[in-house]
Order: C-alpha cells, then structure tokens, then sequence
C-alpha cells in the first residue's frame, strides 16, 4: 500500500503514488478487455471497406433466410401498408371578414388532391412504368432496411402529363472506391461530392447498365447534380456519407442461426433413417465397393428389409436426434436477432405459444413507436420532397392549374398520413379512446389517423354519406356519440302505482 503525508496531497509528486480509480470501467485495459477493440477512426473510414460487402450478404440473407425475408416484409406492411402515404392539402385563403386564419381552400385543395392521385398510378409516377405511388414507398423502406440507401432520381422531362416521374437506381451505382479532392476544394467520398461545409453537391454514378452486370456494361461516370436526385439513408454518426443496412448487427447471428437449424433438420432426418455402419472381418468393403479404410453407412428406408452380404456385420448409431435444447436456443436468439432490428420477437417469429394481452400489447406498443419513427422518415426524406417538385413542375407545365405564386400556399400546406394499426383489443381499447375524447384528451383526428390513417374529414363525409344511403334505404342507424347510452325510456304507469287512491 503507498503512503503519503496529506499535508502535500496537492503536490504532484504524492499524487502520482495513489492509484486512480476514478476512470470509466468500459475504458480498462485489463485482461477482461483484451479482446475488446476499438479505433478513433471517422464513420466513413469505417464504412468504406465493408460497404458492398455487406450489401451482398445483407441480399443473399434476404433470398435465401426467412429470417431475414420476414423482417423485410414487415417492415414493407407495418411501415407502408396497403395503401401507403396518403396527401392531405389544407391550403387557406387570405384572411378577411375578421378570420385570421383564412377559410379552408376546399376547391383548390381537392384539385391538387384529385391530380395527385392521378400521378399515383402505375404508369405515370415511374418512369419504367412498373409501379405505382405505394409500390415507390415499399421500394423506398425495403431499401433503406435492406441496402441502407435508396438513389431517387428527378425525371423532369418525363413522358406524361404532368412532365415528371421517378426513377429508382440501387445504390451499387454510386461507386464507393471513388475517392478523391477536386481542385475547387470540393471531396468526393464513396462517389459523394461534398463542398467545405459537408454538404452534398454532385453524386458520381456508373453510367449505362447495372455496374455489376455483365451485359451492356459500360465503363465511366455521369455527375449528377445533387438537386437531381434524392440519396435516402438515415445516418448514425452526424458526418457519415454513406448509408448502412439495418441488419448490420444481427447478420452473422441470422447466418449462424439459419445454418445451426439446417443441421439439425439434417441430423434430425439421419437419425430418423437409423444409420447402419456396415463393417467386414478383414476392414475392408464389400461386394467390390471401394471404401478404403472407410466404413460404408448405409440408412434403413422405411418399409424395407435389407439380406446383408455373407460376412458384414451392421452396427446402428443413435444420434440422439431431435436435440431437446434446440428450441430454446432457437428462440432465445431469435429474440437477440429481433432486438437488433427493432421488431417484437412475435412478430418476427410468428410464435404465439404462451402469449398474454400484457406481453403481446406491450411489444406490440414499442414496435409500433419504431414504425411510426420509419413512417415519419419516409415522409420526410421522401414523400414530401418528391410532392413538391411534382407540383412545380406540374404548375410550370400547366398540368396544375394555378399560377407559380401560389406554389408555396399549396405547398407549404400539404400532409402525408401513414397507415393505422388496428387494435390489440378491441373492447378495451375503444374504451379507452372513447374515454379520451370524453375527457379532451384526444381529439377525433387523433384517433381517426391511428386507428385507420384516415382524415376525420373523410370519416365524417362518409359517415355522413353512409347514413343518407340507410335512410333512402329506409334503415335507421342509431349512432350514439362517444359510446354514451341512450337516453332513459320513460316508465309506464301498469296501474299498481302506490300513490294512487
């Protein structure tokens, strides 16, 4: 033990002697984090010699793994759904008449409305003309799962209407080995052109064909203008370049997990077959079968009985197959793999087995906070840049019929409404909303866009439509509002009334 005299406890030399404890542990350099590595190195530099790498097997884990293929279509149903994004426009008029706000611009709000959803269609949003508006917005989030980055190019000449559309580039042509200072001061980093301030300028893609395909190939690239094309990644570190699968972390245990059940499913089946050895006096094979030192194994089909040749002897083997602990391994990495992608272990799965309302809700609560933070990204990144530059070019070109001054009324006024998601339990949780208008907590808005992602404009409208078909129809539908009961029928007087004389 050191000893020093606290009368100079503040001389440097007699605090040297005293161990110093107060560090951060993950820090330590002992022997329990030997193995532990770590580099101060920037996100790029890491990125850049595993980018394609992982791209690759992040693909062959999504053609080959269930695993992974399921991940994937949840997060194309959970994110996107069957309808996808939806615009709502709330334009206003100026204020007048004491309305500070300005009415509603119902007309021009429901022309904008009307001639997205023409744009929307399969044929006119994409210029390959393969898919429609939510067939984009799948491409967009499997991308971004799957690759780690979706290119999004402006067609502003496109052949149709409105003279714009959408073309979908993998992320295989903006070239990653492309590194160099341009003589402006300008970097490109992984085929990105960044300026002194870190912002993208230009992206440098393969020209001609697919890269890596073989057919067509051509050699050389084509800058693009960074206001030509959208580059959609969600970053993890603030100067990060490029953008990285979201099955990063959990690809090797996918892999490692995929190929364990596989040799169990296989060892499963030979135990199953009963494997024979079969050996001979004199070590060597039989019946001109060439072994060498080998013993041949030979596995019983089932129905069949086999005359051994004179002088083999059969030996069976039990592999003690099926594994009784596989199943609890399985799942308990399962759970780790579901984790690492931001999705409830039952989902992924598929596995209700010992599932309560608690557990399921409550799993079902946060994957559905992890969603909604997806959706938000989508709109952002996404559908909203994508609306802009449609109406734009759609009011220069005259397919919109409003002048260019009104281009920020509408623009600055427009919406994305994502999927809903239906309820754990009904019952309870209709309940619960309706207790939460009662009470101003919720408004019908709020619950109108999480239950069905709908306006409550357009609930209300065909609300309102539904009823006026029931009364032509001479139906009469007894709504009552926010689940209140029906006001109290008078009592009728049968004649046995203790007042009467």
């Amino acid at each position: 033990m050191a000893w020093y005299n606290p009368r100079s406890w503040g001389k440097t030399e007699e605090r040297r002697r005293i161990p110093y404890r107060r560090n951060y542990t993950g820090a330590s350099t002992n022997r329990l984090f030997a193995s532990f590595l770590g580099g101060s190195t920037s996100a790029d530099k890491e990125i850049r010699p595993a980018l394609r790498k992982m791209r690759d097997r992040v693909r062959q884990l999504s053609r080959n793994e269930p695993i992974a293929t399921k991940a994937l279509q949840i997060y194309r149903t959970q994110v996107v759904g069957e309808k996808g994004l939806r615009l709502q426009v709330r334009a206003r008029n100026l204020p007048r008449n004491g309305n500070p706000k300005g009415t509603l611009d119902i007309s021009g709000n429901d022309i904008v409305e009307t001639l997205w959803k023409e744009f929307c269609q399969k044929g006119i949003c994409e210029i390959t003309q393969r898919h429609s508006w939510v067939d984009c917005q799948q491409l967009v989030i499997e991308g971004l799962i799957r690759d780690g980055e979706v290119l999004v190019k402006h067609i502003r000449n496109a052949d149709n209407k409105f003279g714009y559309s959408l073309q979908f580039l993998e992320p295989d042509y903006l070239d990653e080995e492309f590194n160099q200072t341009l003589k402006n001061g300008n970097r490109i980093v992984m085929g990105v052109e960044l300026n002194k301030l870190n912002r993208p300028v230009a992206y440098h893609l393969h020209s001609g064909a697919h890269p890596f395909d073989e057919v067509g190939k051509t050699a050389g690239r084509t800058r693009v203008p960074a206001s030509d094309l959208l580059h959609i990644y969600r970053p993890d570190r603030a100067q990060q370049t490029r953008g990285v699968s979201a099955f990063h972390s959990v690809m090797s245990k996918i892999h490692q997990l995929n190929g364990y059940a596989e040799a169990e499913i296989v060892a499963s089946r030979l135990s199953a077959s009963k494997p024979l050895f079969l050996e001979t006096q004199d070590g060597v094979g039989y019946a001109g079968d060439d072994f060498e030192d080998e013993a041949p194994v030979m596995l019983a089909e089932a129905g069949t009985i086999t005359q051994l040749p004179s002088g083999v002897k059969a030996t069976s083997v039990d592999l003690n197959h099926p594994n009784s602990g596989f199943d609890g391994f399985y799942k308990s990495t399962l759970r780790s793999i579901a984790t690492g992608l931001g999705l409830d272990y039952v989902t992924l799965s598929s596995n209700l087995e010992s599932v309560s309302y608690s557990s399921i809700r409550s799993g079902t609560i946060e994957s559905r906070d992890n969603y909604r933070m997806h959706q938000q990204f989508l709109i952002d990144h996404f559908a909203l840049p994508v609306f802009k530059e449609w109406l734009s070019i759609g009011m220069t070109a005259g397919a919109i019929p409003f002048p260019m001054e009104r281009y920020n009324k509408f623009a600055n006024s427009a919406y994305f409404r994502p999927r809903g998601y239906s309820w754990v339990d009904p019952q309870r949780e209709v309940q619960a909303n309706i207790n939460a208008l009662q009470n101003g907590f919720l408004t019908f808005s709020d619950v109108a866009q999480a239950v069905s992602g709908r306006d409550v404009e357009e609930v209300f409208s065909t609300l309102q439509s539904d009823l006026e078909m029931a009364e032509r129809y001479g139906l009469k539908i007894n709504i009552q509002p926010l689940g209140q009961k029906a006001p109290a029928q008078p009592e009728v007087n049968n004649g046995n009334d203790d007042n009467d004389e």
